[in-house]
């Protein structure tokens, strides 16, 4: 048989799968991975996602948080780690935060998404003083804060247990978790990048941990960096794995590396075509998640857009102000309006869907907002 008979044999093999609803294989993820017939990848993701939600396509009003950038991990693909006291280093005072959510806030915003540094010497009041001040001044702001390995180091500052801590964090007012920290499981890939952070399972421990808490939360995972498709698989297949004894993950946000001001920095930005390929077999690997995040600020405003052809239903929100990407060069700017969300998403020939964190439907018809 020649290599494009066993190509289509292949797709077709998945296809059959696709079409009934059949679980894919590791070896079919690897598959995907690696073929050249992109096009093909992506007609099977777009049956799983207009199986999923439809003609609909998500995003969120919401505003990013960074409250510290001094960190006590060093990893190699991160560009908006400091030292304490080095150059660009800085840590909000709890009254800064306030004064970093109002910046962007008008009665619309539904989400809070703060994320930062593990810094070495705050103590654990402090970042629980972060969600406590932020319920108090916004209580009908969702708080989707802290992702599990802040959950994890907030556990050993203060002596409590993960379960303890995220109980604690959920009656300040936490509303659920975000999805970083994953980067990539696979054991020897993730020593290679980030040696300093906890393990692939201690994160995925945190999470069932949280989801069994009562907490929801997203799943992302690091790529376009030195990991191999195999790593890729891996890392879905683990996703997939913890959500069907929990249920608790929302959404899957395959994030693309950015090289510069990292100790990564010979590596090149992702293709488009990495870019779209990782949201198409996420969208297909994935069968219990019900959402596929394309994060325009990670991969661009046009190829999120494109990327709703390819699996994802979600291009995330206004953001207002993120630094984690943009510290590593980051192309795509800080913010979009509301009428920008919308547009991108009627030029795609779908319907666009205000959401809230927990994905329930806020408006879903046209909109003159900006």
């Amino acid at each position: 048989m020649g290599y494009n008979n066993r190509l289509m044999a292949d797709f077709d093999q998945i296809g059959r799968k696709v079409e009934g609803g059949e679980r894919l294989s590791f070896e079919d993820g690897l598959f995907l991975m690696e073929t050249t017939d992109l096009l093909s990848v992506g007609r099977l993701a777009d049956v799983i996602r207009r199986r999923k939600n439809g003609n609909r396509a998500h995003y969120i009003i919401n505003n990013h948080i960074n409250h510290t950038n001094v960190c006590v991990n060093k990893c190699r693909f991160c560009a908006f780690q400091r030292e304490k006291g080095a150059e660009g280093s800085y840590t909000m005072e709890i009254a800064d935060v306030l004064d970093e959510a109002g910046k962007g806030y008008n009665p619309l915003v539904s989400e809070f998404h703060v994320v930062g540094g593990l810094h070495p010497d705050l103590p654990y009041s402090y970042y629980r003083g972060i969600i406590s001040a932020l319920h108090s001044a916004y209580p009908r702001v969702h708080l989707q804060a802290f992702t599990a390995v802040e959950i994890d180091y907030f556990s050993r500052i203060s002596g409590m247990s993960l379960r303890e801590t995220l109980a604690d964090l959920k009656d300040a007012g936490l509303g659920s978790l975000p999805g970083g920290g994953a980067e990539v499981f696979a054991e020897k890939t993730r020593k290679r990048i980030c040696p300093d952070k906890i393990s692939g399972e201690r994160w995925l421990e945190v999470m069932e941990t949280a989801h069994n808490a009562g907490l929801r939360s997203n799943a992302t995972m690091l790529y376009g960096h030195i990991e191999s498709a195999e790593d890729r698989v891996d890392h879905l297949v683990r996703l997939r794995s913890l959500q069907d004894r929990t249920g608790g993950f929302m959404a899957f946000i395959p994030l693309a590396f950015h090289p510069l001001n990292t100790d990564l920095d010979d590596r090149c930005f992702t293709s488009g075509q990495l870019d779209i390929r990782m949201l198409a077999v996420s969208r297909l690997m994935l069968d219990n998640f019900d959402h596929i995040k394309a994060f325009w600020i990670m991969i661009s405003p046009a190829v999120s857009q494109l990327s709703l052809f390819f699996g994802a239903d979600d291009i995330d929100g206004t953001v207002v102000e993120e630094k984690i990407t943009n510290a590593a060069g980051a192309q795509s700017g800080k913010s979009l309006s509301i009428s920008q969300l919308e547009e991108m998403i009627r030029e795609a020939g779908m319907e666009p869907v205000r959401r809230d964190t927990l994905y329930n439907v806020l408006r879903s018809e046209p909109s003159a907002a900006a």
